[in-house]
């Protein structure tokens, strides 16, 4: 496992930084005319046809790909909708995400053996400081409980960074592959949850709403968010160590923020500021901080 990116996959993990940071806004837009599990299924169904017809299953575990479906796709968005739904900012959303990247180094440690070093467990400290100025500054009930059911939603798609990395131990595997039959695998369940809470009323309530705007949301959460960006992170997951890899996910919010106020119009209080360098100051020291000690180690040798 290479343990130093390449300027191509640096660039081509901060093209999906961008595509994701941007994909808050689209979920927003997105729940005015849909309920949030109705909204996940379209957007898993369309990502998996009519590809599935066309593309063969994954060559590995038939349990890790329905794993990587169902925490992934299923849970993560079903909690992450509702989080938007219920009243959390798309922008704070695209932040409070991402604790998925110190979730995913626990998780890493804890199963993987895998083992960070002292600067990037104090990044993610940093970081983790960073969220709590955003709970700390939230008032509304609801908001407080779309929060926590977004930090679920984190731990939910740590779950399934652990299990693409299992899939990749034995040989490697297409990313398109699994990103449809993990759609595939996340579809059914996410349209039976569907009709059993949300109801036939909210489904005839979306079908009358359905517009233009609302497919255009559908279709960007499907293609380039689903199939392309998550394809691939968990090719790049695969490739590079957990530690290197997943704090890249914490530039998601600047993409997200900015987007969120030139196009919702939400506002950029300081503590959101404050929130989003502290996520940043922990990014670099988990992404830079031991290469720089390494330099100044030598440097203090010659």
């Amino acid at each position: 496992m290479k343990q130093t990116m390449t300027l191509r996959d640096i660039l081509t993990a901060l093209a999906v930084v961008v595509i994701w940071g941007v994909n808050f806004v689209v979920i927003k837009l997105g729940l005015r005319d849909l309920p949030p599990m109705l909204f996940s299924a379209l957007r898993f169904g369309f990502a998996a046809l009519p590809l599935v017809f066309f593309i063969k299953p994954p060559r590995t575990s038939v349990k890790l790909v329905l794993i990587f479906g169902m925490f992934q796709f299923a849970i993560q968005f079903t909690l992450l909708f509702t989080g938007i739904k219920l009243g959390l900012p798309a922008g704070l959303a695209s932040l409070v995400v991402q604790l998925q990247a110190f979730f995913t180094i626990g998780l890493a440690v804890l199963l993987l053996g895998e083992r960070p070093k002292v600067l990037q467990l104090v990044g993610a400290l940093v970081a983790l400081g960073g969220m709590g100025v955003v709970a700390a500054n939230l008032e509304a009930r609801a908001t407080l409980i779309g929060f926590a059911l977004v930090v679920l939603a984190g731990l939910s798609w740590a779950v399934a960074n652990i299990a693409s990395k299992q899939m990749g131990k034995a040989a490697p595997i297409s990313a398109l592959s699994l990103m449809v039959w993990a759609s595939v695998a996340a579809t059914p369940p996410l349209l039976l949850a569907s009709w059993l809470f949300e109801g036939a009323a909210a489904w005839r309530l979306a079908a009358h709403n359905f517009s233009w705007h609302t497919l255009w949301a559908v279709l960007f959460q499907a293609y380039p968010n689903t199939l392309l960006g998550f394809g691939i992170w968990s090719m790049l997951m695969r490739k590079y160590p957990t530690a290197t890899i997943a704090p890249f996910s914490l530039l998601v919010p600047v993409a997200g923020m900015l987007s969120a106020a030139l196009v919702l119009g939400e506002s950029l209080q300081w503590w959101k500021i404050a929130a989003g360098l502290m996520v940043l100051g922990g990014l670099a020291l988990n992404q830079f901080g031991g290469r720089l000690w390494d330099m100044a180690r030598g440097r203090a040798v010659q």
